[in-house]
């Protein structure tokens, strides 16, 4: 019950003005449904100002009740239990708030993709060659991308915000299905529905402030890059590309030629190679090609780039070079 009530308070002083009010009604209602409830509360509140206020946890004390302070207290240690009394009071209800309900990394190798529900419901699929940490706690829902890229259809929460966290910038979910990838150096984000907030990272700067108004609100059908140099403007995107490789496609628009291929070598088995020509980092690649079908990729790459693919003896690596 302690617990609850720390769950509450802890909304109450954390979340967003709404959810902060919704929590303060609940309390005031489950406090004064039972004598315990409202042991609890006192006793949580104690926790988390004693906390707040950095004082020290054996000097906390247990909360009176009008029939005596031993009877008071045998109430709340059965609420929690002993162990769990003793660890609440040696830590305090900041710690207990900060500390994680759920934690997972995930990766993908290569040709390889992951399909992943968390406890929420939150719908995730990852990319080849991915690598990401997904940490739940009572009042936010963390993704921290290292590397490829994760579409996410995220379950609405108002009381626990979901963000993702790349090197090049973060990503608020106000309510969506998108994708985030972290490639060559930069960010991109690409809204399928729904609407996304976007801060740009900037190298040398102090930490991105997220408890204010984001850089950038996409709606769905838009995308956005961001690097180590500030964030581009907002793009078109087809809501159906969002994510394509899920469905076998790789879709590129206005895509440097070297990503282009980087994501082609995610998933096949002989790599394709760039040739020495300084103007093929230059060029960039925009269609749509299946994943089952690369030959028919190479086929058509020239019809498209200035450029033809040489066939190394034996089936070997394609290079790719300048005509």
């Amino acid at each position: 019950m302690i617990a609850h009530a720390l769950l509450l308070i802890g909304r109450i002083h954390k979340a967003q003005p709404e959810a902060a009010r919704a929590a303060q009604a609940e309390l005031a209602q489950w406090r004064d449904t039972d004598a315990s409830h409202a042991d609890a509360v006192r006793a949580a509140q104690q926790l988390w100002d004693a906390t707040n206020a950095s004082a020290l946890a054996d000097s906390v004390p247990l909360p009176r009740s009008q029939a005596g302070t031993d009877r008071t207290r045998r109430r709340v240690v059965g609420l929690l239990g002993v162990g769990g009394l003793a660890a609440l009071l040696a830590s305090g209800a900041g710690w207990y708030w900060q500390q994680p309900v759920y934690t997972v990394a995930l990766a993908t190798g290569h040709s390889q993709m992951l399909e992943r529900t968390l406890p929420d419901g939150t719908q995730l699929s990852l990319a080849a060659r991915t690598r990401a940490a997904i940490v739940y706690y009572r009042d936010r829902r963390e993704v921290r991308l290292e590397a490829g890229e994760i579409r996410f259809q995220v379950t609405p929460d108002a009381e626990r915000p979901f963000t993702v966290a790349t090197e090049w910038g973060r990503v608020r979910v106000l309510g969506t299905t998108f994708s985030v990838s972290a490639r060559e150096h930069r960010m991109r984000v690409a809204v399928s529905q729904g609407r996304v907030g976007v801060w740009p990272s900037r190298a040398g700067t102090t930490p991105i402030d997220m408890a204010g108004e984001p850089a950038v609100v996409l709606q769905g059908g838009e995308a956005i890059e961001s690097d180590g140099q500030g964030m581009g403007r907002p793009m078109p995107v087809q809501p159906d590309a969002v994510g394509a490789w899920r469905q076998g496609w790789l879709v590129f628009d206005n895509t440097p030629l070297p990503e282009a291929l980087a994501r082609w070598n995610d998933y096949l088995q002989r790599s394709l190679r760039l040739g020495a020509s300084p103007q093929l980092e230059t060029l960039r690649l925009s269609g749509s090609f299946p994943l089952r079908n690369p030959q028919a990729f190479l086929t058509g790459l020239p019809d498209i780039l200035p450029v033809r693919v040489v066939h190394a003896p034996g089936g070997g690596a394609a290079t790719i070079e300048m005509r």
